[in-house]
């Protein structure tokens, strides 16, 4: 078995500068009874006022190339313009890692949670209403190694000027700025969160990110003080407790996991990661009625017919894994790494056609520039393969 995280790497996705840091919800008078601080090295400070902080370029981009603008128009179509009109900043995807407001500007690009992170940033500077929303349901997982994510989503919305008929709330006059197309948005289900929760969900992903890099040091200090910023938020305390584990803090990791399956008693991660630790530590009782309450939620767990399609291709049945990688591609039909293994199922059966397909949609849905990178030199491998 192999611990399980909760990201928000997905975000438009999830998951805003002196204006902001005022907006922070100051750290709870009392703090859960899961860190273990003295176990890990003194971190580098983290500073949740620069996640939204502008840089000088920003705020010259926005007085440039927003402002003139929005004196004829809608200053927030003169905002959403501005950044996602490809003819202008060209923004780009890429999911490899979670980037603050500055960080997203530079490089033009990021994870969609960067993305909002840096349109908030400029809203704000705007001085324009900003409100986020968690899409309900939206949910879907990857892998790193051994460690598998969950991504949730999110997106921002976008009001008047704050000065602008101040009280008078108006959600036709309302902007709702997704990375997802907005066929694929219709019909979503949302609810508000919370400035906090969405500091907690950037400090959870950098959290994630570093411990996959090995860092386990400063991993913990991203996850505790994503709790600190939002103590309700429960994925902390899951990225918290796998990182407990993995120094060895098996203790603390089993009092973190347990904690956070008390806010969330029916969280099939958390139920997942705590049964798995007491199995570690021998506890096979304790850890019975875990494992039968995740069955009940969740009777094929994420991966399940990927990990079968693995081991018939290990076998060499490649047409046993040809069935079992696209029973997993029906649940899960943009995750990269699906396609590209139905692709090998195919080229070691000879049906290269069908292998060029899927490598085709690996590519089309990788998350970074390296995958996509990765994915093309091996479709043109293909294509010098096949017959004319």
């Amino acid at each position: 078995m192999h611990p399980y995280l909760v990201s928000a790497h997905r975000l438009a996705t999830l998951l805003l500068c002196a204006t902001l840091a005022a907006c922070a919800t100051a750290p709870p008078a009392s703090l859960p009874p899961v860190f273990n601080d003295r176990a890990f090295a003194p971190a580098i400070p983290i500073d949740a006022g620069q996640v939204f902080a502008l840089s000088e370029s920003m705020r010259q981009y926005l007085q440039t190339d927003v402002s003139r603008a929005a004196r004829n128009g809608n200053p927030r179509v003169a905002l959403y313009d501005a950044l996602y009109d490809k003819r202008q900043l060209k923004l780009e995807y890429d999911a490899s890692m979670t980037r603050n407001a500055r960080e997203t500007f530079d490089a033009r690009s990021g994870n969609c949670l960067s993305l909002v992170i840096m349109t908030a940033a400029l809203a704000h500077e705007m001085n324009l209403q900003v409100r986020y929303q968690e899409v309900l349901g939206e949910e879907n997982w990857s892998r790193s190694g051994d460690m598998y994510f969950v991504a949730g989503h999110v997106n921002i919305v976008l009001g008047p000027r704050m000065d602008d008929n101040p009280g008078n709330y108006d959600a036709r006059g309302m902007l709702v700025i997704d990375f997802l197309p907005s066929s694929e948005v219709a019909g979503y289900r949302t609810h508000d969160i919370s400035e906090a929760t969405i500091l907690a969900m950037y400090m959870n992903n950098r959290a994630a990110e570093t411990m996959s890099a090995g860092q386990l040091q400063q991993a913990y200090w991203w996850a505790r003080a994503a709790i600190v910023q939002d103590p309700g938020f429960s994925g902390a305390y899951n990225t918290l407790g796998v990182i407990q584990l993995r120094h060895g803090d098996l203790a603390e990791a089993r009092q973190t996991l347990t904690y956070g399956l008390t806010r969330m008693p029916d969280n099939t991660v958390l139920l997942a990661n705590l049964a798995q630790l007491l199995e570690t530590s021998g506890l096979l009782e304790q850890a019975r009625p875990l494992r039968q309450r995740l069955l009940a939620l969740q009777p094929e767990p994420p991966f399940h017919y990927f990990n079968l399609g693995r081991a018939a291709m290990e076998r060499g049945d490649y047409a046993q894994a040809v069935g079992l990688f696209t029973k997993e591609i029906a649940r899960d039909p943009y995750y990269h790494e699906f396609h590209f293994w139905l692709a090998q199922a195919y080229a070691r059966l000879g049906q290269l056609p069908q292998a060029g397909q899927q490598l085709t949609l690996a590519m089309d849905n990788s998350l970074t520039h390296n995958e996509h990178s990765l994915y093309a030199a091996k479709l043109q491998r293909l294509h010098a393969l096949s017959p004319p």
